[in-house]
């Protein structure tokens, strides 16, 4: 019995899951000026790439009749999920039912070559 450890549960170390794992220094200051250098380059890369893209202010004006658009389509596509699920569901009852039959006659074929056997070896 001495030998039996109790854990204990009221460990506060715990509440901290990546304590370990965090660098509790400050960063020295020519790694926050490499950082804020390599934050301004991907800044001024993406402002670069938005510029890059033609008509811009004609996809922001098709936004709302893009958008309502495609909310007619997710309209449609959803009043033919009843249809959808029930040729879904046909078919995979065909096959279960398929399954069933062909295990059950294989099931009965077995029991008449049984029968058959021992009727011919008394």
């Amino acid at each position: 019995m001495a030998d039996l450890k109790i854990p204990n549960l009221n460990k506060n170390s715990d509440k901290y899951f990546f304590k370990k794992k965090l660098s509790l220094r400050r960063k020295s200051k020519s790694k926050l000026i490499n950082e804020s250098f390599i934050m301004i380059f991907f800044s001024v890369l993406i402002i670069y790439l938005i510029y890059l893209i033609p008509n811009k202010i004609s996809i922001f004006r098709n936004f709302l009749n893009n958008f309502s658009k495609l909310f007619a389509n997710v309209l449609d596509s959803i009043s033919y999920i009843y249809e959808i699920c029930l040729s879904i569901f046909i078919t995979f009852s065909i096959i279960f039912a398929l399954i069933l039959i062909i295990g059950s006659i294989s099931r009965i074929l077995k029991v008449v070559k049984r029968k058959t056997s021992r009727l011919k070896l008394k």
